[in-house]
């Protein structure tokens, strides 16, 4: 094994003096300048032992961020995971991992794990910090493996302990914004007194106050851009915290030695930038458990328990217990547990769960069902194929929480912090140096200051939030609201788009499109009483068309094959006609005198606007497909009503959000839109995934977007919006940039005194404010008729 250093801190005496780096944690400690390898603490040699024992000695050269440092092992709590026996004799846990700080720790999280004994599957979410643990209790438990992640540093605990971010940053940004509004309208009065007079005293009265308002914004709501510039150093990796931290503490600093001599400071501006950015903090994180929330939504579909069938009777049990070869009963209203089979029984099921389609389908024995559908009417005795845990909504339920594992694109302000912040470093201490060799170490120390605070990132760092806010509310404005800045970025993006048929294209119900009055009339005497959405449709347009409904009598219906019933004095049937979407008006049904009075065409008819919403996107270069579960024939026949030439049709959920991720593996940035339960794992595979209003609450909660009242031509508003408010970004950002550049020289070069230079860091970000106002104009401009 090679040579290792302890710190003092674990009662091993280091003699030679060098200061290295933990191995594990990066705490900085005084260690053999000769060892391999140094450690803080016998917690982090421990860390680092399990790592190499399992394999895992490539996690040292993935990683880029240290992770924590391993404390003691509470494992209080750890009882209250949930756990789910399954079919195989295998358990199942989902839990949250908190410290995870780069993809490298899902990474060796998930290894040491699976070196646990008895665990055979571990997947940890980069995104959410979700994970799921399956084992055998035969050869270990969740314990043993929960205490080697523990071991690591990282914090396993179960989901509802999970504590939320939320309430720190947004008391953080409370104390800000109240500091804020207070702190401006004092430096306006400040201001206004270098034009009217103002006694001194008061000006000296004004700058206290600022300066005690000022100070739990800089030292409490700042407190985590210096952390995370600290966190950042640690690893030698330069962000777009550490200029902001720079900024906001030396603006501090400057602002306490001001109103210690009697000068005016800048506290307005840092207490501003601080505000802001929190916002942006706070969006950010409320956005990342959109997809946790999304498959607990879905999971939720499910009924929780089942009426199983055995030798004695029928008992009532949990969801969780069936097994294949069960044996339910499912009654009218009631949802279907699991996946199955019927073995008896007739009705119709609503199973837009599977196809994203609103008719409910007859079923009788053979056909398999799925769970979450609904029984609207009938009996059924379903076989149960697969446990709860292996269903078709167990699965859908995955898919979305791998979705979550997904990191956000980084903005092009991302990729160019670390640059911009290694050269204001360099730039700031050679302004120190060369201005102190010159004799004057305090004008030095003023220039520098002036240095750090023109170039403050504010207006780089606000670039791609302002201009991506000004897309939302443009979006907003036109009917799409967008979830946040990240999904306006990759919507600007978007090449592909991929509609859903039932819902988004179409009115999600049927109507009639041919139909003799006559025949019409004879359909909605029978059909007047029925719930079936065929009948609903009949009846509503017989009433549109101000036909008088006659009174039926003796109706019977007949689950699955139609219905009867006399109207003026002889018996008649309503059945399919043995084509999709086409019923048959029968006199005499049954009888040798059988005959055929009419048919009546039916269609799920598409939005009136979806031909001219599609026309828009092929002009704009957008490539459009259908992507449905409907049958071929019917969303051939809707595609080309609305102008698409790209039909997907027969597609299950999952072949849905496949047929996306092959497209997006192609270089393709999709654009999915859909309403169903059914769409949910597309919308989350999808670059950009869009729910009707009206859609599911799973698909909403997945969603990056929604579509308010259904109005298709808002996609591309929606669009031209985020490209526009791409393309005011990156100016913004260039002009930045620019700014930059140039106040920085005048700073070094010793032309911009703390006056200018408080004048010029709000101006620069004026500018970008400035830039976000014309995302609108562009939009009305480029939509203009």
């Amino acid at each position: 094994m090679s040579a290792s250093a302890l710190a003092q801190d674990d009662g091993e005496t280091v003699t030679s003096g060098a200061v290295r780096p933990c191995t594990w944690c990066g705490t900085e400690v005084e260690a053999d300048a000769a060892a391999d390898e140094v450690f803080c603490c016998s917690g982090c040699e421990s860390a680092a032992r399990i790592v190499q024992g399992a394999g895992l000695d490539s996690y040292f050269q993935r990683r880029d961020a240290h992770p924590p440092r391993p404390d003691g092992l509470p494992t209080s709590g750890w009882d209250r995971i949930p756990r789910v026996a399954l079919a195989d004799g295998l358990v199942e846990a989902t839990l949250h991992v908190d410290g995870l700080r780069c993809a490298a720790c899902t990474w060796v999280t998930e290894r040491v794990m699976l070196d646990a004994p008895g665990v055979v599957e571990a997947h940890v979410s980069y995104g959410t910090g979700a994970a799921r643990v399956r084992w055998d209790p035969r050869q270990g438990d969740l314990a043993e493996a929960l205490t080697r992640v523990r071991r690591l540093g990282y914090r396993p605990r179960a989901v509802q302990d999970a504590q939320v971010d939320d309430k720190d940053m947004l008391l953080r940004l409370g104390v800000a914004a109240f500091a804020t509004g207070n702190v401006m309208m004092i430096a306006a009065a400040v201001y206004l007194g270098w034009f009217s007079g103002m006694g001194e005293g008061y000006t000296r009265l004004f700058q206290w106050i600022s300066l005690v308002l000022a100070t739990p914004v800089a030292l409490y709501s700042a407190a985590p851009f210096y952390r995370g510039a600290w966190e950042g150093l640690k690893v030698r990796v330069l962000h777009m915290d550490l200029p902001i931290a720079l900024a906001v503490g030396g603006v501090y600093a400057h602002g306490l030695y001001a109103t210690l001599r009697g000068m005016d400071g800048w506290l307005d501006s840092m207490t501003m930038l601080v505000m802001l950015l929190l916002v942006g903090r706070v969006l950010e994180q409320r956005g990342r458990r959109r997809a946790a929330e999304a498959a607990q939504a879905l999971a939720a579909e499910a009924p929780a328990t089942a009426r199983r069938v055995t030798p004695t009777g029928v008992e009532e049990v949990a969801a969780s217990e069936l097994r294949p070869g069960d044996r339910v009963e499912v009654g009218a209203g009631e949802e279907v547990a699991t996946d199955g089979h019927v073995l008896s029984g007739q009705g119709r099921l609503q199973v837009g769960l599977l196809t994203g389609e609103s008719e409910p389908v007859p079923v009788a024995p053979g056909r398999p069902v799925v769970a979450g559908a609904v029984l609207v009417e009938g009996h059924l005795l379903v076989e149960v194929d697969a446990p709860a845990s292996d269903s078709l909504l167990a699965r859908m339920a995955d898919m979305l929480r791998d979705a979550a594992s997904r990191p956000p694109q980084p903005s092009a302000a991302d990729r160019l912090a670390p640059w911009f912040v290694g050269l204001t470093l360099v730039v700031g201490l050679a302004s120190l140096v060369g201005w102190s060799l010159l004799g004057d170490v305090g004008h030095a120390i003023e220039i520098t200051v002036a240095v750090l605070v023109v170039a403050c990132p504010c207006a780089l760092a606000l670039s791609t939030p302002l201009s991506a806010h000004a897309g939302l509310g443009a979006a907003a404005r036109r009917g799409l609201l967008l979830r946040g800045g990240d999904a306006v970025r990759r919507a600007a993006l978007v090449d592909l788009v991929a509609l859903d048929k039932t819902g988004t294209l179409t009115w999600g119900r049927p109507r009639v499109v041919v139909a003799d009055d006559a025949v019409l009339r004879i359909a909605a005497g029978i059909e007047r009483g029925s719930v079936h959405p065929i009948a609903r449709a009949i009846v509503d347009e017989a009433q549109a068309r101000g036909i008088p409904l006659p009174l039926g009598a003796a109706i019977v219906e007949v689950p699955g094959q139609g219905i009867q019933g006399e109207v003026d004095g002889r018996v008649h049937a309503v059945r399919g006609a043995g084509a999709a979407g086409v019923v048959e008006v029968v006199e005499h049904p049954g009888q040798p005198g059988e005959r055929v009075v009419g048919r009546i065409h039916l269609r799920d008819r598409i939005r009136d606007d979806v031909r001219l919403a599609v026309g828009g996107l092929r002009r704009a270069g957008i490539r459009v497909a259908l992507v449905t579960g409907d049958h071929p024939d019917v969303a051939a026949e809707i595609a080309r009503q609305a102008g698409i030439d790209e039909v997907l049709a027969a597609l299950s959920p999952t072949d849905k959000a496949s047929w996306i991720a092959a497209r997006r593996a192609e270089g393709h940035r999709v654009m999915f839109v859909g309403d169903g339960v059914n769409d949910g794992p597309a919308l989350a595979e999808a670059d950009v995934g869009v729910a009707m209003g009206h859609g599911a609450a799973s698909s909403v909660l997945v969603a990056d977007g929604i579509l308010v009242g259904g109005q298709i031509p808002a996609l591309r508003a929606g669009l031209v919006a985020a490209r526009a408010a791409a393309r005011v970004s990156r100016v913004s950002m260039y002009r930045s940039v620019a700014y930059n550049v140039l106040a920085v020289g005048f700073a070094v070069a010793g032309l911009v005194n703390p006056l200018v230079a408080a004048v010029l860091m709000p101006l620069s970000s004026a500018l970008v404010i400035s830039g976000a106002l014309s995302v609108e104009r562009k939009v009305r401009r480029e939509l203009a008729p």
